[in-house]
């Protein structure tokens, strides 16, 4: 069974039912949920560096507590069902990657993810990250629509 299941957030509505899902799964079998919140650093490009609108560093800060909050919406779910539940907070251009070295580095038995569907050009275009976690992971993924 899975003992350990990695809830990777954004903070939308959407992955509400993943962490749900997730919260769940581990009171019926007795698991632990490890919630984590990849906040992307600030999108640098000096092509646009004289037009910046927001200073990095408090854009930067903004994105690591929006994490945090996001991961604490999870911890209280869990804890209000009698779930034991871990926060990681992370910075990196590629949750994905996050993602995944997050579930080897804690020894995670499965991934619940929400997915938000696209498809076509907006596939094409913005990428998928849940698409890149089921292509790398080593474990499980459930998902989420």
């Amino acid at each position: 069974m899975f003992k350990t299941i990695l809830v990777p957030t954004d903070g939308s509505h959407l992955s509400e039912k993943a962490i749900n899902t997730a919260i769940e799964f581990a009171k019926f079998s007795g698991g632990r949920i490890l919630a984590l919140s990849v906040a992307e650093p600030y999108p640098f490009s000096p092509m646009a560096e004289s037009s910046m609108a927001t200073d990095p560093g408090t854009y930067e800060e903004n994105m690591l507590a929006l994490a945090k909050l996001n991961v604490q919406k999870v911890a209280d779910a869990a804890k209000n069902a009698g779930v034991s539940c871990e926060m990681l907070t992370a910075q990196a251009f590629n949750p994905d990657e996050e993602i995944i070295s997050a579930a080897e580095k804690h020894h995670c038995d499965a991934i619940f993810m929400a997915s938000h569907g696209r498809s076509g050009l907006s596939r094409l275009f913005l990428g998928s990250k849940t698409q890149r976690v089921l292509a790398h992971s080593t474990i499980p993924v459930l998902v989420l629509r």
